[in-house]
């Protein structure tokens, strides 16, 4: 394999048979545990929407927090190249999923960042463009990524 190749495996295990399999739509549950080697198992479900089970974490949630923790990472790389020097990040991403195109049509993330001078904002806010042109998520994807960032010092 190229050194520009890099895989990753995770295991996926469904844990929803409820004693009859999937013998009918709603004879099973929709849990499953997302392991990766070396790493703490997670609990999941899907949408309770699909039945499933709201304090598990879906699929679609993972999806909205790739994009988000992707376009942090990058951003807070060039960040620290750029010399400028955060010390708090949140975002509230939303995402929009069109359940009848059977897919994901809007990803918005509100990234608010704090930077330790106000001569940084400028720069700071403009960096969140070329995070999203490396963003490895962002790019696998086939719509625009919106962003809404604001920023601020502390």
């Amino acid at each position: 394999m190229s050194n520009n190749l890099h895989p990753f495996t995770i295991k996926t295990e469904w844990t929803g048979n409820i004693g009859t399999g999937t013998s009918g739509y709603t004879d099973y549950n929709r849990n499953h545990i997302v392991s990766v080697e070396h790493k703490v198992d997670i609990q999941c479900s899907t949408d309770p929407l699909f039945k499933g089970d709201a304090t598990k974490h879906n699929p679609e949630d993972f999806f909205i927090s790739a994009l988000s923790t992707c376009h942090m990472l990058w951003y807070l790389h060039l960040c620290a190249d750029a010399g400028i020097i955060v010390t708090a990040y949140t975002d509230q991403a939303t995402g929009i999923l069109d359940l009848d195109k059977g897919k994901f049509i809007e990803v918005t993330l509100k990234p608010n960042v704090i930077v330790s001078e106000e001569h940084m904002i400028a720069k700071a806010i403009s960096l969140h463009h070329a995070a999203n042109s490396k963003c490895f998520i962002a790019n696998s994807c086939n719509f625009e990524i919106k962003h809404q960032p604001t920023c601020g010092v502390k």
